[in-house]
Formats: structure tokens, C-alpha cells, sequence
């Protein structure tokens, strides 16, 4: 009878141990599934990130080589495409003499406008001529731009309502151009 109980122990303890390393393996299919999936959306998004910059990537490469037969790019800090009345593409940099550059780029005429950073307002004084005439509640982005071959300085900001509101203010004498209010 002894000899029975033991037998039963032992299965039962087996039995115990052979559920419980099938579940270690299920945890473990579940644990290397997930991992998968994360590396999976990963790629999938760095893959989709790519494909949606890359036309970005070609038009600052093309207007960097438009632009070089003006100026000559040490360093290019910063590019970005200006939707305004035109598409213009604006390159901020230093050209081979060291000195900060600007450089608009018309997409229609490609006419290469280049202004050393140091003739215009800074970020700063053009935020400056904004709150001296009015009182964001929040600005949301200050970018340069171009408009009928004016150099200008694009301020998105919110006011008190929530209400979407653009302020331009000219580049180079700092006068404001022209105003978009309560969008």
C-alpha cells in the first residue's frame, strides 16, 4: 500500500512539474511574440518615417545645390519648406567665411535670395515686435518665410480663446506685413 501512495506521489509530482514547464514555455512563446511584434512596429514605423521624409530630403538637397551657385554652405543648421502665398524653400547655415546665412528659394522661379542673418531681425526681436502688439497665449512656432519676393518672419501662435492666429513681420526692416486672426 506504501509502495502505491509513494507511486501516486511521484505522478502527482510529476504531473505538477511537467504543468508547470509547459507553462514556463507558453510565458516564454508569449514573452518572444510580444518582443517580435514591438521590433515589428518599430521597423514598420521607421520604414513609413523614411518614406515620408525622403521627399523633404530630395528638395533640401536640391535646393542646397541651387543655392551653391551663390553661396557655399559650411554648415547647413536648419531647412524647411515655407507654405505660404508660394512654396519656398528656406535654408539656414554658415557659409565658408563663417558668417550666418540665409537663403530663400521661390519653388516657381528659383531665384536664389541670400541675406547674411545679421541684416534681419532674430527669432527673438521678431517675437519681440509681436508681443508688442499683441498678447499670445501661446506661440506654437516661428519659422521664416517669403511672400512676393519679401524676406519675412511667420509667428503661429494661440490666443486666450484657443483661436489660431499668424503674425508676419518683415525680415530686414522688422515692420509687421500682414495678419491672420481667430482661425
Amino acid at each position: 500500500m506504501d509502495e502505491t501512495n509513494s507511486k501516486r506521489k511521484e505522478t502527482a509530482c510529476d504531473l505538477f512539474i511537467q504543468f508547470v514547464h509547459s507553462e514556463v514555455k507558453n510565458v516564454k512563446k508569449w514573452i518572444i511574440a510580444a518582443i517580435l511584434l514591438v521590433l515589428i512596429i518599430v521597423g514598420i514605423s521607421i520604414k513609413v518615417y523614411m518614406t515620408a521624409m525622403g521627399p523633404v530630403k530630395a528638395a533640401e538637397e536640391n535646393a542646397i545645390k541651387l543655392a551653391g551657385n551663390k553661396v557655399q554652405f559650411s554648415e547647413v543648421k536648419d531647412f524647411h519648406i515655407y507654405n505660404g502665398l508660394e512654396i519656398v524653400n528656406v535654408i539656414e547655415g554658415k557659409n565658408k567665411q563663417g558668417k550666418n546665412i540665409i537663403v530663400w528659394i521661390p519653388e516657381k522661379t528659383k531665384q536664389v535670395l541670400v541675406k547674411n542673418a545679421s541684416s534681419g531681425l532674430t527669432r527673438e526681436e521678431a517675437i519681440q515686435k509681436l508681443l508688442e502688439e499683441k498678447n499670445p497665449e501661446k506661440i506654437m512656432s516661428v519659422r521664416l518665410g517669403m511672400e512676393k519676393n519679401i524676406p519675412l518672419w511667420e509667428i503661429y501662435y494661440r490666443s486666450k480663446d484657443n483661436l489660431i492666429n499668424y503674425y508676419y513681420v518683415h525680415f530686414e526692416t522688422g515692420e509687421w506685413l500682414k495678419q491672420i486672426e481667430n482661425l
